[in-house]
């Protein structure tokens, strides 16, 4: 018995380090892909002063060199016009080339900015 729960202990453990090399070769094909077809105004990024996940994709765009722009809804008045005018759910909040994007997808991003739309 305690061989089969090493092996399985073994197998999983290979497959959450493959799993994670996956990530990051992916984050890094998304981000090459962003700073080549992103220009500054492209990309705006409302944001909230107590929403973890801004600081995730702010922190990721900043050093992923992804030009963004972002606005805080706590401290700019037509920052969270603009949230509430866009019915957003929650922060993060993209706007890309005006559109709305709820939440950091960078496939949906990538998606909008793609020459052939």
């Amino acid at each position: 018995m305690a061989k089969e729960l090493w092996s399985l202990a073994a197998v999983v453990g290979v497959a959450l380090l493959a799993q994670s090399g996956f990530r990051h070769l992916s984050e890094s094909r998304d981000a090459e892909r962003l700073v080549a077809l992103a220009r500054p105004g492209d990309i705006r990024m409302i944001s909230s002063e107590t929403c973890p996940w801004c600081t995730v994709a702010r922190r990721w765009m900043q050093a992923e060199g992804v030009p963004f722009e972002e606005c805080l809804i706590e401290r700019d008045t037509a920052c969270a016009d603009e949230f509430r005018a866009r019915g957003a759910a929650g922060t993060p909040l993209l706007v890309v080339r005006g559109h709305t994007v709820l939440g950091f997808d960078r496939g949906e991003v990538l998606r909008i900015l793609e020459p052939s739309r």
